[in-house]
């Protein structure tokens, strides 16, 4: 049973319409199989031919009325006795490969284009490779700073202390200065008779 489907809508093109199409066709087994964006004066349209088993060929057609790919908007479906030549699937599925091949190239070209810009406006300059090399350089102090904070614990330990040791010099200065002031007394009246003696004023 050969069939020609038209589908027309203001969204039927760019939506992936075709290969949604082909993938009802390859699940019901229909062999001979293609579909191909047109435009009519109702705007956007696509053309189906199918060829296969007649009961394959009905449930392709409900499918085709029921279903619809995710963006799609879809005015009307016609259905019509075809007497031409069908493409065999598996060349159309080729066919289509090229097609989706084919726009790749211009998105690919222009990926390319748009990173060569990329690179260009972000080339390194001799500046930023100066700011680099002195970020480098002052990385490389860090195992020397690790080394010398190992010590810190060892400085803490010793410097803990400080304020035991000051309370222990302050408690010698405070024995030694009653004794001190009573001995300076002595010694000052020793001075003060050496110098009678010798007849000094």
């Amino acid at each position: 049973m050969k069939l020609k489907i038209t589908i027309t809508g203001p969204k039927v093109h760019d939506v992936g319409y075709r290969y949604f199409l082909l993938g009802i066709a390859m699940s019901n087994r229909i062999r001979m199989f293609e579909a191909h964006n047109m435009r009519s004066s109702e705007g956007q349209a696509v053309l189906a031919f199918a060829d296969g088993d007649e009961e394959a060929i009905k449930v392709f057609c409900a499918q085709v009325e029921t279903e619809r790919p995710a963006r799609s908007e879809v005015s009307n479906i016609i259905f019509d006795d075809f007497l031409g030549e069908v493409m065999r699937i598996g060349e159309y599925a080729q066919f289509c490969a090229t097609i989706q091949l084919n726009k790749a190239i211009s998105v690919l070209l222009d990926m390319r284009d748009d990173m060569k810009e990329v690179r260009k406006n972000t080339a390194v300059t001799p500046q930023i490779l100066e700011e680099i090399k002195a970020v480098r350089k002052n990385t490389n102090l860090i195992p020397q700073i690790e080394a010398n904070t190992d010590a810190i614990p060892q400085i803490k330990a010793n410097t803990d202390s400080i304020p035991q040791v000051l309370g222990e010099i302050k408690g010698l200065r405070d024995d030694i200065q009653p004794g001190y002031a009573n001995n300076l007394r002595q010694v000052q009246a020793d001075v003060r008779a050496i110098k009678e003696r010798l007849g000094m004023q």
